[in-house]
């Protein structure tokens, strides 16, 4: 399980080991987009927060019943029935400075980020770092190429499966 702010590279390494691994990739915004007709987005946008946790922990308990790399929406970590599940599994926290992640999401749908970016990762990291520690088994750094991210998430995956 990849889990992270927006930004922080969790659908991109998910891809990247499940090549090296020869393995499925699930992201869970990927399940939600098909489960609903519609972006997490917009989704979010018409039927609010409360709604879409309920569907994103639905993807999750999905996502969990498969042997894959699970890459999971920024979010995911709101509920508390959502980190109680993600503890069962190896979960990696990706992160890396704001700086990097405003310029990642710069063009993409995040409702939840408002219309100032930087703000809104800083309100979202003060919120869901603590719930990070709370499932993650390791913090991985994503700063620089996705590559050298993701031998650090292999290297830290590693050190947790001892």
């Amino acid at each position: 399980m990849l889990v992270g702010l927006p930004g922080a590279g969790k659908t991109t390494l998910a891809h990247l080991l499940a090549q090296t691994w020869g393995c499925a990739v699930i992201d869970t915004d990927e399940v939600l987009s098909a489960a609903l007709g519609s972006s997490p987005g917009e989704y979010l946008r018409t039927f609010g927060v409360e709604a879409f946790r309920r569907e994103e922990l639905a993807a999750l308990r999905r996502a969990v019943a498969v042997d894959a790399i699970v890459a999971t929406g920024g979010g995911v970590v709101s509920t508390p029935e959502a980190r109680a599940l993600l503890r069962t599994q190896p979960t990696i926290w990706l992160d890396c400075a704001d700086d990097e992640l405003v310029a990642r999401v710069s063009d993409g749908d995040r409702p939840l980020l408002g219309d100032n970016a930087p703000e809104g990762l800083a309100r979202l990291r003060l919120e869901r770092e603590p719930w990070y520690r709370e499932v993650a088994a390791a913090r991985v750094d994503t700063a620089g190429s996705a590559l050298k991210a993701a031998a650090r998430v292999e290297a830290a995956l590693a050190e947790v499966s001892r």
